[in-house]
């Protein structure tokens, strides 16, 4: 027995779900370009296939929606490492961490909404390449809103799949927003002709590879250390985050980096004039370590010290830098003042603390203050001006545009909460952005690793495995003469496409027919 009606998804427009699926492997595809995969090609390719589904929506919500999918999907798959602090003490926080991922990824997916919602509503679907453009447009510009709305979460950037590949030289010019541009831009490409032109798509596929062999070309390695050069040395205690404030447990990951600082020189090398110790590895207040930095100064034999540290200013504690002098006196501190939102504290501050909720990775009651903002310590001649960045801090372009160039920057980190997959590749590969955008070297302490040397194209020099036990001798990088980015920042590419989609979208405007009143 047969009926007149075709059943759903069977004859004429696929099932309504379809569209939404392919939306979401899309995404997820598309987040394989980023650490530690770095199947970078692929990102421009799935995100195609995201825009092409876009694009072809009947009606402006299903195009929202159908980009919605693939930016959650893209951003679960992404920073699928947000689940990790909650496994730190899995029975007491564990049931929260599928609830935190897909929160994130589908809170980060709503900033994409617009670009198909708008893109759908203002252009004709006869005019696909003009709607692709103006989406990947759209897009570009609410990824740039999300790296500062609500202090802002500048990571996954569709432009950061490209730090693993040969395009990561041209971050000197454009900056991580260029970087997304050229991705974007080469993916609405590749949609527009699809697959009734692969030759034509094939071509503006190969746009990413053209550009990277133009950066190598342009542009001169970052040059070597010289001879003389200042020796710093990266202290990797691999202290595991479900162990480290443990009481039993805290004496001896303090002796492990005292071991690691007080350790010869291999082969009689040059003797360290800095050594740099990970965030929080201080196991005392610093206002309370007279005995503890006396130790350390030993250990250190004649070298600064700078070390994470905790400390109290009046009634809050802050997650801060300290630099100590050779004999022990604190000579310097930065307070980390960007913190993480539900890891350093609580937003909400008194309420919060009054209903017994805090940040999942508060050590001291009451969550973290944050410090006044950038700064540059000078470590004297020898060692120069130095930039800090505490953890998650280094996600930040825009900061150090704040402060007086520095001749070198230094991460002090504990990537011990992101685990072992993709957390702390991603956090490296941000390290490794940072530096190719300013010509400015970065070094780089983390508790659990990855340490490195990376110099001022943000090519790594010398590097610690994660989870390895262990420290790193090295010679300070030089700087690179200031970058076109460094210089102006992300305002010119943000000018340039903000203007670009307006341009497009009144064009489509001025071929539309006048409506006359009946």
């Amino acid at each position: 027995m047969t009926t007149g009606h075709a059943a759903p998804g069977l004859a004429g427009r696929p099932a309504p779900h379809v569209p939404v699926l392919l939306a979401a492997l899309a995404g997820a595809a598309a987040a394989m370009g980023h650490a530690p995969f770095d199947l970078w090609l692929l990102t421009p390719i799935a995100l195609a296939g995201l825009f092409g589904l876009a694009a072809a929506a009947a009606t402006p919500r299903r195009a929202g929606l159908i980009l919605w999918a693939g930016a959650t999907a893209y951003f679960a798959v992404s920073l699928n490492w947000i689940i990790e602090p909650f496994l730190v003490d899995a029975p007491a926080t564990g049931w929260m961490a599928p609830f935190a991922l897909a929160l994130m990824a589908g809170g980060l997916g709503l900033f994409w909404i617009p670009a198909g919602w708008l893109s759908a509503r203002s252009v004709p679907q006869a005019q696909t390449g003009v709607r692709l453009a103006v989406m990947a447009g759209l897009v570009l510009l609410a990824e740039a809103l999300r790296g500062v709305v609500l202090t802002g979460f500048p990571w996954a950037h569709p432009g950061h799949a490209l730090i693993g590949s040969p395009l990561l030289p041209l971050a000197s010019l454009i900056g991580a927003q260029g970087l997304s541009a050229v991705v974007l831009g080469v993916a609405a490409g590749v949609a527009a002709f699809g697959p009734k032109a692969p030759l034509g798509a094939l071509a503006v596929l190969a746009l990413p590879l053209v550009l990277g062999l133009a950066a190598m070309g342009l542009m001169r390695p970052a040059p070597a250390a010289a001879p003389n050069a200042p020796i710093v040395r990266l202290i990797q205690p691999n202290a595991p985050q479900h162990l480290k404030w443990r009481d039993d447990m805290i004496a001896v990951f303090f002796q492990r980096a005292l071991d690691l600082t007080a350790r010869e020189t291999a082969g009689g090398g040059a003797v360290p004039e800095l050594i740099i110790w990970p965030e929080t590895t201080l196991p005392v207040l610093l206002e309370q370590s007279d005995l503890v930095r006396a130790r350390i100064a030993a250990a250190a034999a004649g070298a600064q010290v700078v070390v994470g540290a905790q400390r109290f200013e009046g009634f809050r504690p802050r997650n801060s830098a300290a630099l100590l002098a050779p004999d022990g006196r604190v000579t310097a501190v930065y307070d980390k003042h960007r913190l993480v939102p539900f890891g350093e504290y609580m937003p909400g501050g008194a309420a919060a603390q009054a209903l017994g909720l805090r940040g999942i990775a508060e050590v001291l009651a009451g969550g973290y203050a944050p410090g006044p903002g950038p700064a540059v310590l000078d470590l004297g001649a020898r060692l120069g001006r130095v930039f800090p960045m505490i953890c998650y801090e280094a996600i930040f372009a825009r900061d150090i545009r704040r402060v007086a160039r520095p001749d070198w920057m230094v991460q002090l980190t504990n990537d011990a909460w992101f685990g072992s997959l993709s957390g702390p590749y991603q956090h490296l590969a941000l390290a490794r952005l940072r530096a190719a955008e300013q010509g400015v070297p970065v070094l780089r302490s983390a508790n659990t690793g990855v340490s490195a040397v990376i110099d001022a194209r943000g090519a790594i020099v010398a590097a610690l495995p994660l989870n390895a036990i262990g420290a790193l001798d090295a010679p300070v990088p030089p700087a690179m003469p200031p970058t076109l980015y460094a210089r102006t920042g992300d305002a010119p590419i943000l000018v340039l496409v903000l203007l670009a989609t307006g341009a497009l979208l009144a064009s489509v405007r001025g071929t539309r027919p006048l409506r006359r009143n009946p």
